[in-house]
């Protein structure tokens, strides 16, 4: 019995460590990945509002803005 008790808790302890590196990677890519897609969809929104205002600008005769 305390043999079957120490190989379960062994499995136990090894699927934690394997968690653990698996989370970490995870980690690492949301890590490299998140900062370049919140710039790039702040670039395309920035894209978007002056396209925006440039063609109501030209539609109404108003001067274009620049932020």
């Amino acid at each position: 019995m305390d043999q079957d008790l120490i190989r379960v808790l062994d499995k136990i302890a090894n699927a934690l460590e394997e968690n653990t590196t698996i989370l970490n990677r995870i980690a690492d890519h949301y890590d490299g990945v998140v900062p370049v897609m919140t710039r790039n969809a702040k670039r395309v929104e920035d894209a978007h509002e002056k396209a925006e205002s440039s063609f109501l600008g030209n539609l109404f005769g108003e001067p274009e803005t620049t932020n």
